[in-house]
């Protein structure tokens, strides 16, 4: 029966052209399975076949956990000190093993036994099928489109398939079985069962490597794809950076005659791509983002990483785009959050902004309007500034004189020790479970603090237009953090 077995393992391995050890460990595996039946309960069993005679063991195996975990799988576990009473240096993660009497080979189902072997076959030429195919350093995965399943396309190539899920196809598109198709590999995940090679044609990465595709300028590294932006299936973004000043960076993403970039829009189900130009400062880039809306002034704030764009009236609805889509696409390529605005609602906001600004001047400097205006003026927006700015910049102010100067800084730095004061009586005040809160800062916790907001609790508990109203945020952000706080009431659920 030995004899039998091996000549049985080096048939398989010869038809199937796998490693002898993964036919053997299939065989294993099918004893194994057979001597659990034996048993009552989830024993682990263990078979080990010698390689050169065909002759096997059987041994019942037990997993050593730590003390303090506890048994959560009693026929397959043992705790470290019983396991220490009987092998004396053994450590956990390491197995106690008993041997057992062997099934005969004669006695195992037929059916359970080809079962269990084909299928390990089968996952060996499956793995063997896939590193071949990813030793190859393919990004683009190109097959035909086999079947569908539970709303999910899968995509053949060769031997291998892959899986297009639903939310990675590009919107309206119409494949069907047999169709040629090209997508973006994002993922291999041998674990999964069927298609391992997860799939994407909406993701940004496939048009940058469409592009990479078209344009051999990139590949030799003249020009660089610096970002992407997609509505997949009706409109995209891409920045495009040259390191050589002889190669003109939208011209040659472009074509002849336009030639390069439609290949990729017919690819892409007619997604219409705007090129932009990358800059590395942020305002320039963000104003080439927009395009074709003119935009006729931009400021920047770098606290928030947002810009506050201003446009006329003609250009608004190109600048924001049917519903959202330019501003959008621009935010996500440049990474910046994007306001835009006509002169009036710029006008409107900077209004409001210079009277909050004066207000706080005039309050904690203890100044008339004039002085508080003057400052704005100078483009002072903080009370750190007026306390710690070099003083030669505020002595090259016309209508103050030194003594002025020196006046303006103490009392700023006065009203700065007050606030700090302030903010860490707040810190006292407030609960740990809320000062520990990720994402909340010493700015936040003091307006929370003022507002009544002392607890985690208390924070989830409240709306999202509410906290916006405390803290100034975004209602992106105050919905974050709400759902952070609330976090811990379904912790044990899961």
């Amino acid at each position: 029966m030995n004899r039998e077995l091996l000549m049985l393992v080096e048939a398989i391995s010869r038809d199937k052209s796998v490693e002898r050890d993964v036919v053997f460990g299939a065989v294993e595996a099918a004893l194994a399975q057979a001597t659990k039946k034996l048993y009552q309960g989830d024993v682990d069993i263990r078979v080990a076949i010698d390689r050169e005679s065909g002759d096997y063991e059987s041994f019942r195996r037990w997993h050593v956990v730590p003390d303090e975990a506890g048994l959560q799988l009693p026929d397959q576990e043992i705790l470290l000190f019983e396991a220490r009473e009987q092998i004396p240096d053994i450590q956990e993660g390491e197995y106690i093993e008993e041997p057992i009497e062997s099934v005969p080979i004669g006695r195992i189902g037929a059916m359970a036994a080809k079962q269990v072997i084909l299928q390990k076959i089968r996952d060996a030429e499956r793995e063997m099928l896939l590193n071949d195919f990813m030793s190859r350093g393919e990004r683009i995965f190109s097959g035909t489109v086999k079947r569908m399943d539970k709303g999910d396309l899968i995509i053949e190539s060769g031997r291998v398939e892959g899986r297009l899920r639903r939310g990675e196809m590009i919107p309206k598109e119409n494949l069907r079985s047999g169709d040629r198709v090209r997508a973006m590999i994002m993922e291999v995940d041998p674990t999964l069962r069927g298609a391992a090679i997860l799939l994407s044609r909406a993701a940004p990465e496939f048009m940058i490597e469409l592009f990479r595709n078209e344009v051999p300028e990139i590949e030799q590294g003249l020009l660089e794809i610096k970002s992407c932006a997609r509505d997949p299936g009706s409109r995209a973004k891409i920045a495009v950076l040259s390191h050589d000043r002889r190669v003109d960076p939208i011209g040659t993403c472009v074509g002849v005659r336009g030639t390069r970039v439609n290949a990729v829009t017919n690819e892409l189900a007619g997604e219409r791509v705007d090129i932009v130009l990358w800059s590395d400062d942020p305002a320039q880039f963000v104003i080439g983002a927009l395009a074709p809306a003119n935009v006729e002034s931009i400021v920047v704030d770098e606290e928030r990483h947002a810009m506050d764009v201003v446009v006329d009236e003609e250009n608004l609805a190109i600048a924001i785009g049917r519903g959202g889509q330019n501003v959008r696409l621009a935010s996500e390529l440049t990474g910046w959050k994007i306001n835009i605005m006509d002169a009036a609602e710029s006008a409107q906001k900077e209004a409001e902004e210079t009277g909050t600004l004066r207000k706080l001047f005039m309050e904690k400097l203890d100044v008339d309007e004039e002085i508080a205006d003057i400052l704005i003026e100078e483009g002072f927006t903080n009370l750190e500034e007026v306390a710690y700015v070099p003083i030669q910049e505020m002595l090259d102010i016309e209508a103050f004189d030194e003594e002025t100067v020196e006046e303006l800084r103490n009392r700023a730095k006065d009203a700065l020790l007050t606030l700090a004061i302030a903010r860490e009586e707040s810190m006292e005040s407030v609960a740990e479970d809320l000062r520990e809160l990720p994402g909340l800062t010493a700015e936040l916790i003091h307006k929370l603090a003022r507002a009544g907001v002392r607890t985690r609790d208390d924070l989830a508990d409240l709306a999202i237009d509410e906290l916006t109203e405390i803290t100034g945020q975004s209602d992106e952000d105050a919905s974050a953090l709400i759902l952070k706080a609330r976090e811990h009431w379904f912790a044990g659920q899961e």
